[in-house]
């Protein structure tokens, strides 16, 4: 199983607003989701409009991600718990 993150650019929905300059577009999710592609199938990484991109430093950050967890933890009561 390979978990990752994507970006569907700034897409115009009730979160993106009317003026956003993107359409959406979900060829990333599904090339992802069953391609051969040695480049899709990757673990840990972030890709935008078919592209590996490099994340902001902060989302390999073990500190930051352990206080996310525990704020999400104080609002929601449940227990998480990274593997």
């Amino acid at each position: 199983m390979f978990s990752n993150a994507l970006e569907p650019g700034w897409v115009a929905t009730k979160m993106g607003g009317p003026s956003a300059s993107d359409n959406f577009d979900d060829r990333t999710q599904v090339w992802r989701a069953v391609s051969d592609d040695p480049k899709a199938k990757v673990l840990g990484e972030y890709f935008c409009h078919l592209k590996r991109r490099k994340p902001l430093p902060a989302t390999r950050d073990i500190e930051k991600q352990e206080k996310l967890l525990e704020a999400c933890r104080q609002f929601s009561g449940a227990e998480m718990r990274m593997n």
